[in-house]
């Protein structure tokens, strides 16, 4: 079966078809589509990964299916929640002194 294993980066993204056997997992996926040579920053065995967005528990244990995607994810640099409120204040503050 056919399955895309995909990192990005803010300036390059990659995404790689690969071949595994039925009940292959996220790890395996990974491990055999060789992006860990394109982007040695990658650390599978401590990096979250999930599927088409959907973060999951365990990618050693995780079974694909026929057509799913593998996303490694990058630890964030900075607290959604927190940017957002940051932006907020900053648009709140322009338009106080328009």
């Amino acid at each position: 079966m056919i399955v895309e294993v995909a990192y990005a980066l803010p300036t390059e993204q990659k995404i790689i078809r690969v071949q595994v056997t039925e009940g292959s997992t996220a790890y395996e996926a990974v491990m055999k589509s060789g992006i860990v040579e394109v982007f040695p920053q990658i650390d599978p065995d401590q990096d979250p990964m999930g599927i088409f967005g959907k973060a999951m528990k365990d990618p050693k244990t995780t079974v694909l299916t026929e057509g799913q995607r593998v996303e490694i994810y990058r630890p964030l640099i900075a607290d959604p929640k927190e940017a957002r409120a940051k932006r907020a204040a900053k648009k709140k503050a322009q338009k106080g002194s328009a």
